[in-house]
């Protein structure tokens, strides 16, 4: 009896794993979604801001990051990204080198500004939400960002690469992290809110 015993138990136990996989859901079977590299010489970062009246517009030249990203798996697509803050371009030297300054950004103490993603979501057609962390100067914010993909191809100049596209629209009040010190915090010359556009063309192998 105890001969038989045994191998029975493990008949069941091969038995059970197998129906147990066999069951699983596709949501069950998480791939790792892909990644991508963000072509910085036709992506960009660039914002819209209010003096008095007038709006300006800038932009910040150089950024860095990873990310992974598929609509298929967003479970395991993330995005995390850096702002070198002495990018900062609104064709305007002087006014550069202010908003570097102790007054707003605050280059020379926190020298980046950065996002880094929690969880990607669906909102419709290859329109997303991302929802992270939002670091600058020594703020840190929960936020959601909107991302709309607006297309993947075969790379007609890159045999064996797909190119696509990503962009994300939004804005952000410069007082929540302090983009603004003593009287700069006011409102009434520099808005407090900054309209943010970005654009990434993204390269990966097929």
């Amino acid at each position: 009896m105890k001969k038989i015993y045994v191998p029975l138990i493990a008949v069941s136990l091969v038995i059970l794993t197998f129906v147990s996989f066999s069951f699983k859901t596709e949501s069950d079977i998480r791939l790792d979604a892909p990644k991508w590299e963000v072509d910085s010489d036709h992506s960009s970062i660039s914002f819209t801001v209010t003096h008095f009246f007038t709006p300006i517009n800038g932009a910040f030249d150089k950024f860095t990051g990873s990310l992974s990203f598929d609509p298929e798996q967003l479970a395991t697509s993330s995005v995390d990204f850096t702002v070198e803050i002495s990018s900062i371009n609104t064709k305007n030297a002087k006014r550069d080198g202010h908003l570097q300054s102790e007054s707003f950004f605050n280059a020379k103490q926190w020298p980046t500004m950065s996002f880094k993603s929690e969880k990607f979501e669906s909102t419709g057609d290859n329109k997303f939400m991302v929802s992270g962390k939002m670091t600058i100067r020594d703020v840190t914010k929960d936020i959601s960002i909107p991302l709309e993909l607006l297309g993947v191809r075969d790379h007609m100049m890159k045999e064996g690469s797909l190119v696509g596209a990503l962009k994300s629209e939004f804005s952000l009040n410069r007082n929540d992290y302090g983009v603004g010190t003593g009287d700069w915090a006011a409102t009434v010359v520099i808005g407090d809110e900054v309209s943010i556009s970005i654009f990434f063309e993204i390269i990966r192998p097929k």
